[in-house]
């Protein structure tokens, strides 16, 4: 059970590097490394509602992964294309330019969407500079939610 407990802990310290890397889901790894923990100690050190809520807030955050950068392009003014364009920006990049190119695809996705639109090229650039701020966003959620993660990892380990 030592050697579960240690890959529980590994996973929850690749969980913060993949809060930043688009590359690596920080979230669910932080998730599964609870999950990981409370089989190896025979599901005492957490209790059901704690792993329900963990779950729920594992989906919530994957989630809005998606949906703040086009949220924050739209905060920034970003018409309906701008927020498609970042939408299948951030999509086509995930596959084409890995590890960057979600944040690369929903930049360019942005800046083309307002462009198409008829916005001059210091409004597109200020909707692509919201999908920035909106990743930002995201990042800092991620890492506080894995860092509280990793939290009760090591408490639940003790």
């Amino acid at each position: 059970m030592i050697v579960l407990i240690i890959f529980g802990l590994l996973l929850a310290l690749i969980a913060l590097v993949g809060c930043i890397l688009p590359f690596i889901p920080g979230p669910p790894l932080s998730f599964l490394a609870l999950i990981i923990l409370s089989y190896a100690k025979d599901w005492e050190p957490f209790t059901s509602t704690f792993l329900i809520t963990m779950a729920g807030l594992t989906i919530l955050l994957t989630t809005l992964d998606y949906v703040v950068p086009a949220a924050g392009a739209k905060r920034y003014g970003a018409s309906k294309l701008g927020m498609w364009g970042s939408i299948t920006g951030m999509l086509i990049g995930l596959f084409l330019l890995p590890p960057w190119g979600m944040f690369i695809g929903a930049i360019a996705g942005v800046l083309v969407g307002e462009l198409v639109a008829g916005k001059e090229g210091k409004k597109a650039l200020r909707a692509g500079w919201g999908v920035i701020v909106g990743n930002m966003v995201v990042i800092g959620l991620k890492l506080a939610f894995s860092g509280v993660i990793l939290f009760f990892y090591v408490r639940g380990m003790l």
